[in-house]
């Protein structure tokens, strides 16, 4: 929790590092800001401070016009958090209360629906239906901002039940109509194709948007990844079709540029959602550099790259065969075979990776692939088609990392890419790694500790990040792009 006298100051110096953090009302014009809003500072008796905009939104405030605070980025806490709220709320994010409901968040939680609206309420102010009603206002809005889509089809489109919720909704919470919306994207400039929604995902500074997209794009999974001219792109299979992402630097900026094409717009939600944990937007990365710095061994390497992030992965499965087959000719093979092309290319983006239930069928993974690793993917892709793991935002880490080290094949060092980059666990720490041990070595001048996972616990919680910096110090990553 933050204290109250950090709200205070954030509030007081306009300090954009709170932005997503907390949300700032103004009891006497019914509006709700961002910590760094530029508007004239109210009376401290006139403020009131939520932790999320749909709290501020459940409690009757609708967004500052000036600030935007709903397009703000995520707060950092839910990318941390193990317990049931913060895995709950990756899920919301993800689109889940949506596609499953209330019902279906429990069901995949493990709680009942009742314990869910409970942690909730109490610990962000809002229980999940309102949570999914915000993030579906903030749909709608980009939606009617840069797409010429009627506005019926953008209500539904959103998620919305009928037209009217729509309309109550945008009023309340923007406090204009879906048609004054809509004039404002007009008079930015000519709307994108049919099925085009362009972006722009903002992050918390420092971040080195092409270093890390050019981690992204360094070994290219053909047909399924590009990267050129210093534009990533890949394909996304999302819960009602396929889907291309186009992820680009925009110097001087706090934001990431996006272009994503769907072939259903219900998906956008859920698209943003795993760009963002692709790049890591959410994460507050001064909090987390300066907790690196204090450390002398890292200090060296955090100081050279202060923006380093931990780059996440849309797909289990995907991630697993990368890892697993670490073998350009077997991977090749295995989409050229299996994968499903896209109803439209996108440059060299032609495909998508084959889903979990196509990998457990596989009889071999093709030349190339070392002895064994076959049949260890086909064990995941069995356990995940047949709902036995869950690897998605809400997913219980510690249960998932026992889960797969109970798989054949699957030893720690593969346990724990999946683990950082999939579940997006900020806390692993591959002690077996050889790459990590030898830049080690380096920072030691030549000594390598003798307990180096007991040397890490002055890292924690962030020993993902501590293991990108040790990568980084090291001549070559354990496997490029993955």
């Amino acid at each position: 929790m933050i204290a109250e006298e950090d709200v205070r100051r954030a509030v007081e110096s306009r300090d954009p590092r709170f932005d997503g953090w907390l949300f700032v009302a103004v009891t006497t014009t019914g509006v709700y800001c961002r910590p760094s809003c530029p508007a004239v500072m109210p009376r401290p008796e006139n403020l009131r401070v939520f932790p999320s905009a749909a709290a501020a939104q459940v409690n009757g405030f609708r967004a500052c016009k000036r600030c935007r605070p709903d397009a703000s980025p995520g707060s950092p806490e839910w990318n941390s958090r193990a317990d049931l709220v913060g895995r709950a709320m990756r899920l919301i994010a993800d689109g889940v209360v949506d596609r499953e409901g209330v019902a279906g968040l429990a069901g995949r939680l493990g709680y009942s629906r009742r314990q869910i609206h409970r942690q909730l309420v109490a610990e962000v102010g809002a229980g999940p239906q309102a949570l999914a009603r915000a993030q579906r206002a903030q749909t709608a809005r980009l939606l009617l901002e840069t797409t010429a889509l009627p506005v019926s089809d953008v209500a539904f489109a959103a998620g919305f039940a009928s037209i009217r919720q729509f309309n109550e909704t945008v009023r309340r919470l923007f406090a204009t109509t879906p048609t004054a919306l809509r004039n404002a994207r007009a008079r930015s400039g000519a709307a994108p194709a049919p099925g085009v929604v362009p972006l722009r995902l903002a992050y918390r500074p420092p971040l080195d948007v092409p270093a890390l997209l050019g981690f992204l794009g360094a070994r290219p999974l053909p047909g399924v990844e590009e990267y050129a001219d210093g534009v990533f792109r890949r394909s996304l299979s999302l819960p009602h079709g396929p889907g291309t992402v186009a992820l680009w630097p925009v110097p001087g900026a706090d934001h990431v540029g996006c272009e994503i094409r769907l072939a259903d717009l219900r998906d956008l939600t859920t698209a943003v959602q795993r760009c963002r944990r692709l790049l890591d937007l959410d994460a507050d990365q001064r909090s987390i550099t300066a907790f690196l710095e204090a450390d002398p061994l890292l200090r060296p390497l955090v100081a050279a790259r202060p923006g380093r992030r931990v780059p996440g992965h849309p797909d289990a499965a995907e991630l697993a065969a990368r890892l697993l087959l670490d073998g350009d000719a077997a991977l090749a093979t295995l989409i050229r075979r299996h994968a499903e092309p896209l109803p439209v290319p996108v440059g060299a983006v032609t495909h998508l990776f084959p889903d979990a239930a196509a990998l457990a069928t596989l009889d071999h993974a093709g030349p190339g692939a070392p002895p064994g690793r076959g049949e260890a993917l086909r064990a995941l892709a069995a356990a995940l088609a047949g709902g036995d793991l869950r690897l998605d935002p809400g997913a219980d880490r510690r249960h998932a990392r026992r889960r797969l080290l109970d798989l054949p094949g699957f030893d720690p060092l593969v346990v724990d890419h999946i683990r950082m980059r999939v579940l997006g666990d900020p806390d692993v720490f591959p002690a077996r790694c050889p790459k990590v041990r030898h830049a080690l070595r380096r920072l030691s001048n030549g000594a390598v500790p003798a307990d180096v996972r007991a040397l890490s616990e002055c890292w924690r919680p962030w020993r993902s990040y501590a293991t990108q910096h040790l990568w980084a110090g090291s001549p070559a990553p354990v496997i490029s792009g993955v």
